[in-house]
């Protein structure tokens, strides 16, 4: 037998193996799409990287970026499950997860949860996810941000039902559940103290640091004191 006729003996072989397997679906563990944008990264990260330097010292909280939350009353977790943007659960042991399971995780639900719109779920993410985050999570903070307008939108559950939250002076939302307020800066939503202060990132936590080192070693040359000495 020639080469090419093996080539089409071996094709035909593996096409009659191929019509007898059954492939699952590739969005079986998720229905999700990927992530829009690089600004939708950098925003979920902000998010996460911000909240875990906050509470850095606190190991009751769990928080994610673009993880799958599976929550089927059959504990199944091939149907009823979604995707935050971002969300946090309370209560709960920090540690590493592949994803959330609702019937593994003592029937906890987040209860805060972020959604980065785009023109593609910004529809979903207002009205489908919106009345299951409601009815079904029972998530008592929801927020949504529109990258492309600027425009920050959030609700708390209030009876059931999810009622929009009124800005402050400073055009911030409080959650009531983080204690924190969240706010548009420099084109994206960071987390704010109750006195208003920045959340810093990692990056701005170590500068800010760098330089109240320098700032006390100035002082102390200026009293005659070698910083390097100490």
């Amino acid at each position: 037998m020639s080469p090419v006729q093996e080539a089409i003996k071996q094709s035909e072989t593996y096409q009659t193996i191929a019509t007898d397997v059954i492939f699952p679906p590739g969005d079986l563990y998720s229905d999700e799409p990927p992530l829009e944008t690089e600004l939708h990264l950098r925003q979920i990260i902000l998010f996460l990287s911000c909240l875990e330097l906050l509470w850095r010292d606190r190991n009751d909280f769990y928080a994610a970026a673009n993880l799958t939350v599976y929550y089927s009353p059959k504990q199944l977790k091939s149907e009823y499950f979604r995707g935050p943007d971002f969300f946090v659960v309370l209560g709960t042991e920090k540690k590493t997860r592949k994803s959330w399971v609702v019937w593994e995780e003592d029937g906890k639900y987040p209860n805060v949860i972020v959604e980065v719109l785009s023109e593609s779920t910004a529809n979903t993410d207002k009205t489908t996810k919106k009345k299951i985050y409601q009815d079904t999570f029972r998530t008592p903070d929801y927020f949504l941000f529109d990258p492309e307008n600027l425009e920050l939108t959030g609700f708390h559950l209030v009876d059931g039902k999810y009622e929009e939250l009124e800005p402050n002076e400073q055009g911030h939302l409080w959650s009531q559940q983080l204690g924190l307020y969240l706010g548009i800066h420099d084109n994206f939503v960071r987390l704010f103290t109750p006195e208003e202060q920045l959340v810093p990132t990692p990056e701005e936590y170590a500068e800010s640091e760098h330089q109240q080192k320098e700032r006390l070693a100035a002082k102390l040359r200026e009293l005659g004191i070698d910083p390097e000495t100490i």
